[in-house]
């Protein structure tokens, strides 16, 4: 069987599946439990500095965007870092790590952009066993406003500033988390990079309010009668993560900087895609929020079948396999034909794609009177809409059309053999040898 077995800046896991820092992690029994799940690792709640407590909100802190099934699609939070004492989460972190050796425990860290405040917290983290530190540069929420979280991810400069100070006083991996709140990934990256990082992690969640009481007139989740922006997260940024992760893997400043993803990973499938886009590992949150601690054994077991049915013995086969398949536009193959394929076998003539071309493409699906649906290959032009509007998984698919299978005046799939088109009447290099 595949060995998921993760090395990652030398924290060995059973397997790349880490709990990302959030609710999830916030205390001793949670992590144990997640431990017990199958969990390689887990970046503890985000720590802060002594002082005054953090106080979160006794009101709802989540709002919801569903699918038309219910299935939870994005989670937007307002809850702040941990509000439990310091001292608290320090002796916790300590006595899970001695009792789980062989598991991933980073510590997540959120502290003033000052230097002497980074170096009260770190001897004090370092002295609890814990593998690394994750610095929070993403919370787009609430720490923002004191001029932490985001404020300091949207800043390339405070984060090389403050990852350097890391570094001095911290002998065990440093991880950058960044923000997804800005321009260009590139630029924090850049910046965690030349600051010495060990690696970075992303993407923290998305600025965002996701809904708004129509009654109240108040943004969801309302306390007493108020919202706030909060930080998105679950299933539906999957997309923006991804690029994200890309974008770090494939620039030459950062192409050799390990990565943790995060953003939306809900089965093996999702981790895979990371993966191969170049992420040693992956973090975890909405998919546990949602499924519970056990949903990992499915991560597991689904991502080492695939494996095996691959051929991989191991992560490292596969990992960052589709960087050098990421591109910039004005580099595709504009020779690259495709068309529309209908299988009339498992058509249930709903209508969709008809209704998505003829309005809103190019008018290249035709409906005849009993409601048999065809592909018009001289208006196709391959855009996949009809594909993806489909309610039925594979009854429309995208064919590949060989070269010199086109009729280069009337744009028409003329035939299915290469051979007969070189003689084909319609080929303008035939006629123009006769």
């Amino acid at each position: 069987m595949a060995d998921l077995t993760t090395e990652f800046l030398g924290i060995k896991s059973p397997n790349p599946f880490w709990l990302a820092s959030a609710p999830p992690t916030d205390k001793e029994y949670n992590v144990r439990r997640a431990f017990e799940a199958g969990w390689g690792g887990v970046v503890w709640k985000t720590l802060g500095a002594e002082g005054p407590p953090v106080v979160n909100v006794n009101g709802p802190r989540y709002g919801a965007i569903w699918g038309a099934d219910r299935r939870l699609l994005g989670l937007n939070n307002i809850e702040l870092i941990t509000d439990r004492p310091l001292q608290t989460n320090l002796e916790e972190i300590t006595r899970v790590k001695k009792d789980y050796p062989d598991r991933a425990i980073i510590v997540s860290i959120m502290v003033p952009c000052e230097e002497q405040a980074w170096k009260d917290i770190l001897p004090q983290v370092e002295a609890t066993g814990a593998d690394g530190i994750e610095l929070n540069f993403g919370c787009p929420h609430g720490m923002a406003e004191r001029g932490m979280g985001s404020a300091v991810g949207q800043v390339p400069e405070y984060i090389q500033m403050v990852t350097e100070w890391c570094k001095k006083y911290y002998s065990k991996p440093v991880i950058v988390k960044l923000t997804p709140n800005i321009a260009d990934i590139r630029q924090p990256a850049r910046a965690a990079n030349a600051g010495n990082a060990d690696a970075v992690s992303l993407i923290n969640t998305i600025n965002s309010i996701t809904s708004v009481d129509l009654d109240s007139m108040a943004p969801e989740p309302t306390i007493g009668g108020k919202g706030t922006h909060g930080g998105y997260c679950g299933p539906a940024v999957k997309p923006i993560a991804l690029n994200m992760v890309a974008e770090i893997a494939r620039d030459a400043q950062t192409r050799d900087l390990p990565i943790s993803a995060i953003g939306g990973v809900t089965t093996w499938r999702d981790a895979a895609e990371f993966m191969a886009m170049g992420a040693g590992n992956v973090q975890v949150c909405t998919a546990a929020m949602t499924y519970g601690f056990n949903v990992v054994k499915e991560m597991i077991s689904g991502l080492s079948t695939w494996m095996d049915e691959k051929g991989y013995t191991s992560t490292q086969d596969f990992i960052g396999m589709a960087v050098p398949n990421v591109t910039d536009w004005q580099y595709l193959d504009l020779n690259f034909v495709t068309k529309a394929k209908i299988n009339q076998d498992d058509c249930i003539s709903c209508g969709r794609c008809f209704a998505a071309c003829e309005d809103t493409s190019h008018q290249a699906i035709a409906m005849s009177e009993d409601r048999v649906f065809t592909v018009k290959d001289d208006e196709c032009v391959a855009c996949n809409l009809c594909v993806n509007v489909c309610p039925v998984e594979g009854c429309i698919t995208m064919e590949e059309v060989a070269a010199g299978q086109i009729d280069e005046r009337t744009g028409e799939v003329v035939s299915d053999d290469y051979a007969n088109w070189t003689t084909h009447p319609n080929n303008p290099a035939a006629t123009a040898a006769e």
